[in-house]
């Protein structure tokens, strides 16, 4: 007989939740975006994220329900991403798994957020994955892993200041472009010349295994606004100079995390390479992955589309805490942050 988890997923600004069974197939996903709610922010604001979580949270969970064709009743275990977030919607998500584990007596698990992001890309692979490096990059993380197994990882690299995906939106609002600022930048360059502008990449030439998008997007901003104090005003913003500004800017971002990622695989020996978030799902990067790929001869495995942005669906990395029987108790607490190692 199949067994069924659920897992809940709620640590930034998507309520989701899935019906897993456990040989990992998905049978019904379901993600409530709250683009709409943040868009006029220019990113997520964390109350107003908490809130449509609460609001949400039960809906979602009948649905996955309804859509899989089960009831609490046929699960196994219910699972929830307890770490990293913000600590409001983190709180949602795992007071409703608790509670659900109180009173159908069904095990509890804790779902470490970055390892689900690079566990999808297990999901997606007819054979064992890991060891690899992981990379995950996303709105929140732009971080490097050396992923010993899918549940045993420790921190190579992460970004010192904004996140790749943090960056994307911040230039999408310098630009004038709508929020989430991924999709924005990537249709607006898409027509654009990715070497019409030469935007820094910081620690390109450094064996560091470190991020930094800071100094590129003031150099963006600059290019766009003019420095302060000078004479020259920048040029007028037509259609093609902003598709060659937003291509250029999509270049350097990739031209980065290519080069952490070769130097990532060279420092730790490995020939696996697995992706995962939101910023997986470029198209500029996705296809310097695979030139990657040829190049080095390595296996490089990005999760799919769907599985990129947060969903509750990669939670299929319950499966695996569950046969090792490490379960939480109800008196888990939500971590928010980055966890180093795990």
């Amino acid at each position: 007989m199949p067994r069924f988890l659920l897992s809940i997923e709620s640590t930034c600004d998507e309520t989701a939740a899935a019906v897993i069974r456990d040989d990992l197939h998905v049978m019904h996903s379901v993600v409530s975006s709250q683009t709409a709610l943040h868009e006029q922010y220019g990113g997520v604001v964390p109350e107003i994220a908490a809130r449509a979580h609460l609001e949400r949270i039960l809906p979602v969970i009948d649905q996955a329900l309804q859509g899989a064709g089960i009831s609490l009743t046929d699960l196994s275990a219910v699972a929830v991403a307890a770490h990293p977030g913000l600590v409001g919607s983190l709180l949602v998500g795992v007071t409703a798994a608790k509670t659900l584990s109180l009173v159908h007596e069904i095990p509890l698990i804790a779902i470490d957020h970055i390892q689900a992001h690079l566990f999808a890309c297990q999901m997606v692979s007819t054979k064992p994955v890991f060891p690899a490096v992981g990379l995950v990059v996303s709105g929140g993380h732009t971080n490097l892993y050396d992923c010993r197994s899918s549940v045993e990882m420790q921190l190579l690299g992460s970004t010192i200041d904004d996140a790749a995906g943090e960056a994307f939106d911040k230039v999408a609002t310098i630009l004038g472009l709508p929020y989430p600022g991924g999709p924005s930048i990537q249709k607006a360059g898409q027509l654009g010349n990715p070497k019409a502008y030469s935007f820094p990449r910081a620690f390109i030439h450094d064996d560091r295994l470190a991020f930094s998008f800071s100094g590129l997007k003031t150099a963006l901003l600059y290019e766009v606004q003019g420095q302060p104090g000078a004479r020259n005003q920048p040029p007028e913003m037509t259609p093609q100079r902003l598709a060659n500004i937003a291509a250029s800017f999509e270049q350097a971002v990739v031209d980065v995390l290519i080069t952490k990622c070769e130097q990532a695989l060279k420092q730790t020996g490995y020939q696996s390479l697995c992706i995962g978030g939101g910023v997986a799902a470029n198209a500029r990067f996705r296809k310097a992955i695979e030139d990657l790929r040829q190049r080095c001869s390595i296996e490089a495995i990005i999760a799919p589309l769907e599985y990129c942005t947060d969903n509750a669906a990669m939670g299929a990395i319950a499966w695996e805490l569950f046969q090792r029987k490490q379960f939480a108790t109800l008196d888990l607490d939500p971590t928010p942050g980055l966890v180093r190692a795990v």
